[in-house]
């Protein structure tokens, strides 16, 4: 999904024209929605694109640019939690993350947790991994009933036993 500025006709964030989208897409081999939007409408079509393509299968993921933008990964945050994205870390090395966190959910509180020790939000080194239990593409919540954590080599991983 690429949305284009209904003003300019470019994409509302970068500026690159329409075509040029659609002929990367082409070149990659991929389907392209692109949707037009108004500056001031933009999250709500953003809201209802992303629900329109989850309603007809159109859709199995979403990638996000610029997450280390503060004020991105924040509106990237909160549009997800409101579409009902949630995820809890299933393992951590251990010298990175202590182990009550394994199984926690992963928002607000688990980032500060990140940043404090400075620990790269995406785990991008193999700090941590996290797991999907709930969101718009999903048919129902995968609820975790029982889980314990244990200790493998260096790292922790949350033993999900029944669910």
């Amino acid at each position: 999904m690429n949305f284009i500025s209904e003003e300019f006709k470019r994409v509302s964030f970068h500026g690159t024209e329409a075509r040029l989208i659609q002929l990367q897409a082409e070149a990659v081999g991929i389907s392209l929605v692109q949707k037009e939007t108004t500056r001031e409408g933009y999250e709500k079509e953003f809201k209802e694109s992303v629900k329109n393509l989850i309603s007809t299968n159109r859709i199995s993921g979403m990638i996000f640019g610029d997450i280390y933008l503060e004020e991105h990964k924040e509106w990237v945050e909160r549009v997800c939690g409101e579409l009902g994205i949630e995820a809890i870390v299933v393992s951590a090395k251990q010298k990175f993350i202590e182990k009550e966190w394994i199984g926690h959910k992963v928002g607000q509180e688990f980032i500060h947790y990140l940043k404090n020790k400075k620990i790269d939000l995406c785990g991008k080194n193999g700090e941590c991994n996290a797991f999907v239990i709930s969101g718009p593409i999903f048919k129902r919540l995968i609820k975790i009933r029982e889980a314990k954590v244990i200790e493998r080599g260096n790292f922790w991983f949350l033993d999900i036993r029944k669910y």
